[in-house]
């Protein structure tokens, strides 16, 4: 398995708890899509870059679409875990922001083909992918909230964020990604950090009128 996918999948779950099965089972399914496609991609294919039986397979999922959620919660929350970690909430956030957004992209950019899937092929499944995703940004759009209200802005003037603007910021920087894949540039995403931090703080000075 790439270097890139293995960091970007790591050896247990978000929450800790994943078994050595489940964490290669994503692992596989990471790779097949990156050599065939999620269209194409069967089960036989999973297991056999997952080095596990398909038995095992069905022991932690149903489906493979199944399979291709899980890695892209697994995958988006530890994003945004990359985020909270270089947000210092000892600083004023506006301090903060360009290094956060660093960390962000620096996470995205660790596999291309990686990142296609969490951006492109999540929306091929529907209803089902539309409803993971909404709640991956809710989480992200959540941390944005009150990481930014709790720590005021550049004149220590309290920022009052709304839900609703926060998922302003999250869909444009989600658009800012898919322009950079549509256009083959996702191993520069580095470049959007600078508009990506331009867009936080202009919807935070927005917010104290």
């Amino acid at each position: 398995m790439s270097e890139a996918v293995e960091t970007a999948v790591p050896s247990k779950s978000a929450d800790g708890i994943g078994s050595e099965h489940y964490t290669r089972l994503l692992q596989g399914m990471a790779h097949a899509v990156a050599a065939k496609g999620y269209a194409e991609t069967t089960i036989a294919d999973i297991v056999r870059e997952a080095a596990v039986s398909r038995r095992t397979f069905y022991e932690h999922f149903s489906t493979k679409t199944e399979c291709l959620i899980a890695l892209y919660q697994t995958a988006s929350r530890l994003a945004l875990q990359a985020v909270s970690e270089a947000f210092d909430p000892a600083q004023p956030w506006h301090a903060q922001v360009e290094q956060a957004m660093a960390a962000y992209f620096d996470y995205l950019a660790q596999d291309p083909v990686l990142l296609r899937t969490l951006f492109v092929e999540i929306l091929g499944l529907g209803m089902p992918g539309l409803a993971v995703r909404r709640r991956v940004n809710d989480e992200i759009a959540n941390f944005i909230q009150v990481a930014i209200n709790s720590s005021g802005d550049a004149e220590g003037l309290a920022v009052h964020l709304t839900s609703q603007m926060a998922m302003t910021v999250v869909g444009g920087i989600n658009e800012l990604v898919l322009q950079a894949i549509e256009q083959d540039r996702a191993a520069d995403l580095r470049e959007l950090v600078a508009p990506a931090t331009r867009l936080v703080r202009a919807v935070a000075a927005e917010s104290r009128r």
